[in-house]
């Protein structure tokens, strides 16, 4: 009986789906980079037209105007600091999504917590006192799902942010 156990030959079975192609994910990426360039063409046209202010545009895919900027030499907030801030959210004809009385205060530590994204990296530009109000692409805010109440899928925001404190 053993020997005809050990005798035997296992096939091993081959896979029922073949390899995923990729051709679905490349196409993904091309989409992708069309409505990030749509979207991003769209917000420098609404800076454009703001000959107001002056928007700086960030390397981490966000614009910022100062509105009340501190010239002193203060430090920025680094990571692990928890600042206080209050902010609000608006879309990018400044229709008010979330004001800064219903969001109240916000302590949030740099780094460590979740928080839009755009809003992490902006927040360490800041020095106490100062207010800036941030232009962020979808990519950068709540993105294909947006938050589910307010704010839409790959709708771009702005958000006007006080850095009231920095606790190291």
């Amino acid at each position: 009986m053993v020997f005809c156990f050990s005798c035997s030959k296992i096939e091993p079975r081959k896979p029922i789906n073949p390899k995923p192609s990729t051709t679905l994910y490349k196409e993904a990426i091309k989409e992708s980079i069309a409505l990030n360039k749509i979207e991003d063409d769209k917000i420098l046209q609404i800076i454009k037209n703001d000959s107001t202010k002056l928007y700086l545009q960030s390397s981490n895919g966000f614009w910022y105007t100062y509105i009340h900027k501190i010239e002193e030499n203060l430090p920025t907030p680094k990571k692990g600091n928890e600042v206080t801030i209050e902010y609000n959210i608006t879309d990018l004809k400044d229709s008010i999504l979330y004001n800064k009385l219903g969001l109240g205060v916000k302590n949030y530590i740099i780094d460590k917590e979740d928080f839009i994204s755009g809003l992490q990296k902006g927040i360490k530009l800041m020095k106490i006192g100062e207010t800036i109000t941030f232009v962020i692409p979808s990519y950068s805010a709540f993105g294909v799902t947006g938050d589910g109440n307010k704010i839409g899928i790959n709708q771009s925001i702005k958000s006007t942010v006080t850095l009231i404190n920095i606790n190291k």
